[in-house]
């Protein structure tokens, strides 16, 4: 499209509502362009709650002097023109105005360009959603009439690329939206405020993880068609560069969401307090449910908000859960007992012989010192010879070890490279450490990956765990996500002791009264 067909977009007034807008505009080498981009802004936004805000990256042409020049020449609104000392790339210049932005107040930020590729006369438009509230961010789109671009000026081969790249994220990241390329935004600054945009790269696929972080932080997006000017774009050998990114960005995105990868510009949800119940599928909770012997008496170590527990106790098992932090409804659970404990601490609480079945569940990679709960709890059951029903992670698991092989090993908010994890096992080393501390190991087997929980009730979840499960056959060091370990708890030599005294003088007064 021709910037001679402006004048088929009729500008639109809008009202603020009080609110400060930012109009920032990322600028290079657009000495040409720089002050009919200005022109163009609607008189409606020319307000005292309006300012623009120029940032020239270290171009090597006038757009600096052009933007000041117009500065001293308009008093219209207020504009700030400033100049980096060294060019730090399209996503570095967005980062400097999205934090002028935060740190002056401002409630919006619209992302404009000094090249003109984008209308500003669609601004009020775009702002409107925003000022309402009714979303955090407006995307401007190209493709909503996705031949509109060809019709602009676009290469065949550019719209091509652009269609397959929108296509492939939509797929990995499970969204609907027409053109995630787009550089015309309006942000809410409270949003960005919300999401680590600074850690984001200083190249063209900013724009990717910006919408990336918001989407992950669950933020409100909206698009909106906007007409475009095409002027040129990048080289082809800098589109080629940019299309990895994008691509490399978009996967590393979901194995975060995965919990497979773990990267500090996607870590922006809350670590989850309540993991939901994985009971309609082949893992820990279903294999440690079936372990449970109904009627038993179970110590339940690490039971977080007793959800397992609850299960055990619709088995008629008489359940008591220890953990840092207690459920509020404790008190009103049927055949359940909470006793608050710090699992690090050396001695319990109660008394650990009375029970069945000690249950740790995903627990023991969380303490300091495991081999030291364990032999506590071996010492604590007296001669009892409780079963002891324990899950771990696998660090040998097939993915952390493909990582670790591409000099990955990076900790997450949960998952196997779980942050709050301080110990990590394979099925060797937690053996030893059972057989080291006194127990006798019943049953050693593997856990699937819960891809049910990753990707939802679909089929290709169902498949991949399906396939896990054969391939835990196969070698369940490699391939299982996590470790099932039934063991029986064996006396310390001191129970021992003083049990075959007990038994030895029972025995013998059983013979003399025999004679």
């Amino acid at each position: 499209m021709r910037l001679s067909e402006l004048d088929r977009f009729t500008s639109e007034n809008v009202d603020l509502a009080g609110k400060r807008l930012l109009i920032f505009i990322v600028a290079y080498n657009a000495e040409a362009t720089i002050e009919k981009v200005l022109r163009r802004i609607p008189q409606s936004l020319q307000t005292n709650d309006t300012e623009v805000l120029i940032i020239d990256d270290s171009s090597s042409d006038e757009t600096f002097a052009r933007g000041v020049g117009y500065q001293q020449r308009n008093s219209e609104f207020k504009i700030t023109v400033l100049r980096t000392p060294e060019n730090q790339g399209y996503g570095g210049n967005q980062k400097l105005g999205y934090r002028y932005a935060i740190d002056n107040g401002f409630d919006i930020v619209a992302l404009l360009h000094g090249d003109g590729k984008y209308a500003p006369e669609k601004l009020p438009a775009l702002l409107k959603p925003v000022i309402a509230n009714e979303t955090d961010a407006v995307l401007g789109s190209r493709f909503i009439d996705r031949r509109a671009p060809l019709r602009a000026g676009m290469p065949f081969g550019k719209w091509i690329g652009n269609r397959a790249f929108t296509a492939f994220e939509n797929a990995v990241l499970g969204t609907e939206l027409s053109d995630f390329h787009c550089g015309y935004r309006i942000y809410s600054t409270s949003a960005l405020a919300d999401v680590p945009f600074e850690k984001n790269t200083n190249d063209f696929h900013f724009d990717t993880e910006i919408v990336i972080q918001f989407l992950l932080k669950k933020k409100r997006i909206l698009e909106a068609p906007i007409p475009m000017f095409y002027g040129g774009g990048i080289s082809y050998s800098d589109a080629v560069k940019c299309a990895w990114n994008i691509f490399k960005t978009t996967l590393r995105a979901r194995l975060c969401q995965l919990s497979l990868f773990y990267d500090r510009r996607y870590d922006v949800q809350a670590v989850e307090e309540v993991y939901e119940l994985k009971l309609d599928y082949a893992s820990s909770h279903t294999a440690a449910i079936a372990a449970a012997k109904p009627g038993s008496r179970i110590l339940d170590i690490g039971c977080g908000q007793g959800r397992v527990g609850d299960e055990f106790a619709r088995l008629g098992c008489h359940v008591t859960g220890l953990d840092r932090h207690i459920p509020s409804d404790g008190a009103r659970r049927k055949n359940m007992d909470f006793v608050r404990w710090d699992l690090d601490r050396a001695e319990f609480p109660i008394n650990v012989s009375q029970f069945d079945q000690i249950f740790l569940l995903d627990i023991i990679e969380h303490l300091r010192d495991p081999s030291q709960l364990m032999d506590e709890l071996r010492f604590a059951t007296g001669c009892k010879r409780p079963e002891i029903i324990l899950t771990t992670a696998n660090i040998g698991f097939f993915a952390t070890r493909l990582m670790l092989a591409l000099g990955q090993l990076n900790y997450g908010k949960k998952g196997i490279l779980d942050v709050t994890h301080t110990r990590l096992f394979t099925f060797r080393s937690i053996r030893e450490l059972l057989t080291q501390s006194g127990y006798k190991i019943l049953e050693l087997k593997g856990i699937p990956a819960p891809f049910p929980l990753a990707l939802g009730r679909t089929f290709l979840a169902r498949f991949l765990l399906a396939l896990n499960v054969a391939l835990i056959r196969l070698s369940k060091g490699l391939f299982a996500y996590q470790i099932f370990i039934r063991a029986e708890a064996r006396p310390t030599v001191n129970n021992l002791l003083k049990e075959t005294i007990s038994s030895s003088g029972t025995k013998a007064e059983a013979l003399i009264e025999a004679a």
